[in-house]
């Protein structure tokens, strides 16, 4: 019995030198940068190492965590360095290894924003805030940013609500100083600023915070319920938004827009007014504001909209095409006008003095869709309309031209 006793100790103790060994080999060869080497050392033996005991096994997972690191693959890693937060015997490396990892996202994320990949920078940029929810926070900021410009507005909003919900500002205080010498004021560090003020080469010391970043998270909040199509807590959203940001256009024209989606048309038309306030040279605000100004039947108005935002852009087609349309909406009630009247001497000079109305009414047009010909690239439905219109007229010479650009 006791042979058989001694046997055993002999074995565990070889398999847990075997284990150690392995575990020595492949960390000298991470150290001396064999990142290739290491991880088939742990490929190998990984039966031995993944059933090692607990003096070794942290030692075994932290080494293929630091593997998977510097690898680029940080979720992998991530997941390995937390699993060994609280083991009392790696616990300060693993603090200090998250931290070198948190530096290795965010420069990573930096990379791929540069290369457009935003969906991986906001992944990474997250991940560098889980590693320290408390210090990390603007990490959470930049990977709203990045998930934004991913179009994952899901993700997105998600992450501004997190901020708003913990009161995120993102205030920074900076520090300056006046270099007696040459007179230049120089932003400095907090512990130069504490320095220098013992010093007699400075003076002008002053701090100044960066502005709060909460007013933009509760818009960005409300903007991105709109884009989900989520109109009732867009609205609460952009209503509180406004309170602290009131002539900011984007959150205007959000608002504007979800009036327009519930179709209260009035509304819409205020907010679109303030916008071309804060705006007035903005071709496609005016333009907006003249279809919804027509649609409430503001003719007059919606025509010198219309005419302003050619003004301003002379290239925008669709304000052409729709002035057009309104103008000639003034032909109907000419055309019902003439069709109640008699054949009387005075229905007759009514008729005449109609017609003249209603031949005005094409020439005025005829102008416009010119113009819209000449700016366009096959602009059919202005070609058509300019061609009845002529047809109407009897102007022979302008029907066949059209007719001949048509075909």
């Amino acid at each position: 019995m006791k042979r058989i006793t001694l046997f055993t100790l002999i074995l565990l103790f070889n398999f847990s030198f075997s284990q150690k060994k392995e575990l020595r080999k492949a960390q000298k060869l991470f150290e001396a940068g064999d990142v290739s080497g290491a991880s088939q050392v742990l490929t190998e033996f990984q039966t031995i190492l993944e059933n090692a005991d607990q003096k070794v096994k942290p030692g075994y997972l932290f080494l293929k965590g630091k593997i998977a690191q510097n690898n680029k693959e940080f979720q992998a890693a991530y997941n390995l360095f937390v699993s060994l937060k609280e083991d009392p015997a790696i616990k300060e490396e693993v603090v200090q290894q998250l931290l070198i990892l948190s530096s290795d996202l965010v420069n990573s994320a930096i990379d791929d924003n540069a290369n457009n990949e935003f969906k991986l920078s906001t992944e990474k940029l997250y991940l560098a805030y889980l590693i320290n929810p408390d210090a990390n926070k603007d990490y959470l900021y930049f990977a709203a940013s990045s998930a934004v410009r991913a179009e994952i507005f899901e993700v997105a909003l998600d992450y501004y609500l997190q901020l708003k919900e913990m009161d995120y500002t993102g205030v920074v205080t900076k520090y300056f100083a006046t270099e007696i010498e040459s007179g230049t004021e120089t932003e400095i560090t907090k512990a130069q600023y504490d320095l220098y003020q013992k010093s007699k080469a400075y003076e002008g010391f002053r701090e100044e915070d960066t502005e709060s970043k909460f007013p933009e998270i509760v818009k960005n909040i409300a903007l991105l319920y709109s884009q989900l199509g989520d109109n009732e807590m867009a609205m609460t959203a952009v209503q509180e938004a406004r309170k602290s940001n009131p002539n900011d256009l984007n959150l205007i024209l959000t608002e504007a827009n979800i009036y327009i989606q519930l179709d209260e048309k009035e509304r819409f038309q205020e907010l679109m007014t303030e916008a071309i306030a804060q705006d007035p040279e903005n071709a496609n605000l005016l333009y907006n504001l003249a279809v919804v100004t027509s649609d409430l039947g503001n003719k007059e108005e919606a025509r010198a909209y219309y005419e302003k935002t050619i003004k301003i852009d002379p290239n925008y087609k669709n304000a052409y095409l729709n002035l057009v349309a309104l103008i000639l909406e003034g032909e109907q009630d000419i055309v019902e006008q003439m069709n109640s009247l008699g054949t009387s001497a005075s229905d007759n000079a009514k008729y005449e003095k109609l017609k003249t109305d209603r031949e005005n009414i094409y020439k005025e047009c005829i102008p416009i869709l010119k113009t819209l010909i000449e700016i366009g690239d096959n602009e059919v439905d202005a070609i058509k309309t300019l061609m009845n219109i002529y047809g109407t007229l009897g102007d022979t010479d302008g029907y066949k031209a059209m007719k001949a650009l048509l075909e």
